[in-house]
């Protein structure tokens, strides 16, 4: 396993194991397992051995057919009860004409780091916003300047400390060592954004079964996420009650026969319901089946544009919408979110520096989480060997953190809407997106 990188994808609907190895030509998945998944509800670990008997068998399996020992691995995170919030630290400086060093902006993310939050939960993430010294407001990157005081704007995304303990509990049952947990949006954000697009602004909504995430990016920074507590299954079961028929009759007639905009539905079309226990057959029209799903998508989309407009960004997103995962995947669904938002929109699969021989699966916006996961996995490990690689975006190594209890912070989320411009890649100076929450004694597998 030395020159590849496992990840694995918890997913309300799926399990999937990935493992991958860098080349020449991108990134190429040389193993790749996928089953149904049990125990995980809206991207929480609820059962934590359910999600062990979906996990094990694509571990046995990618060691059996494909001779790889999988022993480590980066894991996702993700669930409803994720937040963003907004927070300033000060710092006041004892020799003004002293310059700001790494060393210091690094020391003060790790104060932020131990901000105190609500009971049950635990910083993930710390984003660094902009930095303000002495009289200089809204800068970018304060190193090498000079100054009596400088305030530190960032954002906190934190999570429940039961939906990391139990994610952790799987991953050590299932006699791997956890590497680092990477929040999914991230990941996935890793995976189909282009560098363009996060420079410009641009709102990445990841469509899953049980929830939709929402990243903003802009200046090549992350600005805000949120957590929608309805995904794909949602849908499936909005079809199931309105038509009367089975869960796997309503995900079929979703794939088959749905459209989320109704207005694009045929009049004349419909489909026939077999009768159950001997009742008569029923027709339903390709109208009905897309005004139930449609109602349910503008539902996910106001809370997404909810959570666009709270965030400040809703006139920064030069790049629009970028749409994957799963859901994505619903007929008319691009048209669909540029009629009823006004930004433009695209459906996005993993794009970014992939192998030409990557197996086609792979390709395709469901994966884009598990991709994503990989990637960030080989940049973690880059940023291990240069010490001297940017941190702006990390929280901190395994090592750093021991015992960072948290207890309760200010709220106050971010996020915005702009046109396209250009700029340096916001992934390849950054070694990741990665937070460890773990001290070593847990990590040891």
């Amino acid at each position: 396993m030395s020159n590849y990188v496992a990840a694995i994808d918890l997913g309300t609907t799926k399990v999937v194991t990935l493992v991958g190895e860098r080349t020449d030509s991108g990134y190429r998945i040389v193993a790749f397992r996928e089953a149904p998944s049990k125990g995980v509800l809206r991207g929480e670990v609820i059962n934590i051995q359910s999600v062990l008997d979906s996990l094990q068998p694509t571990i046995e399996d990618i060691k059996k057919e494909e001779a790889i020992e999988i022993n480590e691995v980066y894991v996702g995170i993700a669930g409803q009860n994720i937040r963003c919030v907004s927070t300033r630290h000060p710092r006041n400086r004892g020799r003004a004409d002293n310059l700001i060093t790494e060393t210091e902006i690094e020391e003060m993310m790790r104060e932020v780091s131990n901000s105190r939050v609500n009971a049950g939960e635990k910083i993930l993430h710390v984003i660094p916003q902009s930095f303000n010294v002495d009289d200089h407001i809204g800068v970018d990157n304060a190193k090498g300047m000079t100054g009596t005081r400088i305030e530190g704007d960032y954002k906190l995304f934190i999570g429940k400390i039961n939906s990391v303990e139990h994610t952790k509990l799987v991953i050590n049952r299932a006699g791997l060592r956890l590497r680092e947990l990477i929040l999914e949006p991230v990941a996935s954000a890793k995976a189909v954004l282009s560098e363009d697009e996060t420079e410009l602004g641009v709102a990445m909504i990841d469509i899953g079964g049980g929830t939709t995430d929402l990243l903003i990016y802009h200046n090549n920074i992350i600005r805000h996420t949120a957590v929608i507590p309805f995904g794909g299954n949602s849908i499936t079961e909005d079809l199931r009650q309105g038509c009367g028929v089975s869960l796997k009759n309503a995900e079929q007639m979703k794939i088959q026969y749905g459209s989320c905009y109704s207005e694009y539905a045929p009049e004349n079309k419909t489909i026939i319901i077999p009768g159950i226990g001997g009742r008569e057959s029923r027709e339903v029209s390709f109208k009905v089946i897309a005004g139930i799903i449609e109602a349910r998508v503008e539902e996910i989309l106001e809370a997404v544009m909810y959570e666009i407009e709270n965030s400040g960004y809703m006139d920064k997103l030069g790049a629009g919408i970028v749409i994957t995962g799963g859901g994505s995947q619903l007929t008319n669904l691009r048209q669909f979110i540029k009629i009823k938002t006004g930004y433009d929109a695209r459906i996005a699969s993993p794009i970014n520096n992939i192998s030409y021989d990557t197996p086609s699966d792979i390709c395709r916006p469901g994966s884009s989480t598990a991709f994503g996961l990989i990637m960030l996995g080989f940049e973690n490990q880059d940023s291990m060997v240069n010490e001297t690689a940017s941190c702006t975006s990390t929280l901190f190594p395994i090592n750093e953190l021991t015992s960072a209890k948290s207890a309760e912070s200010t709220p106050g989320a971010t996020s915005a809407r702009e046109k396209p411009l250009r700029r340096k890649n916001p992934f390849g100076s950054i070694p990741s997106f990665i937070g460890s929450i773990f001290d070593n004694t847990n990590n040891e597998a």
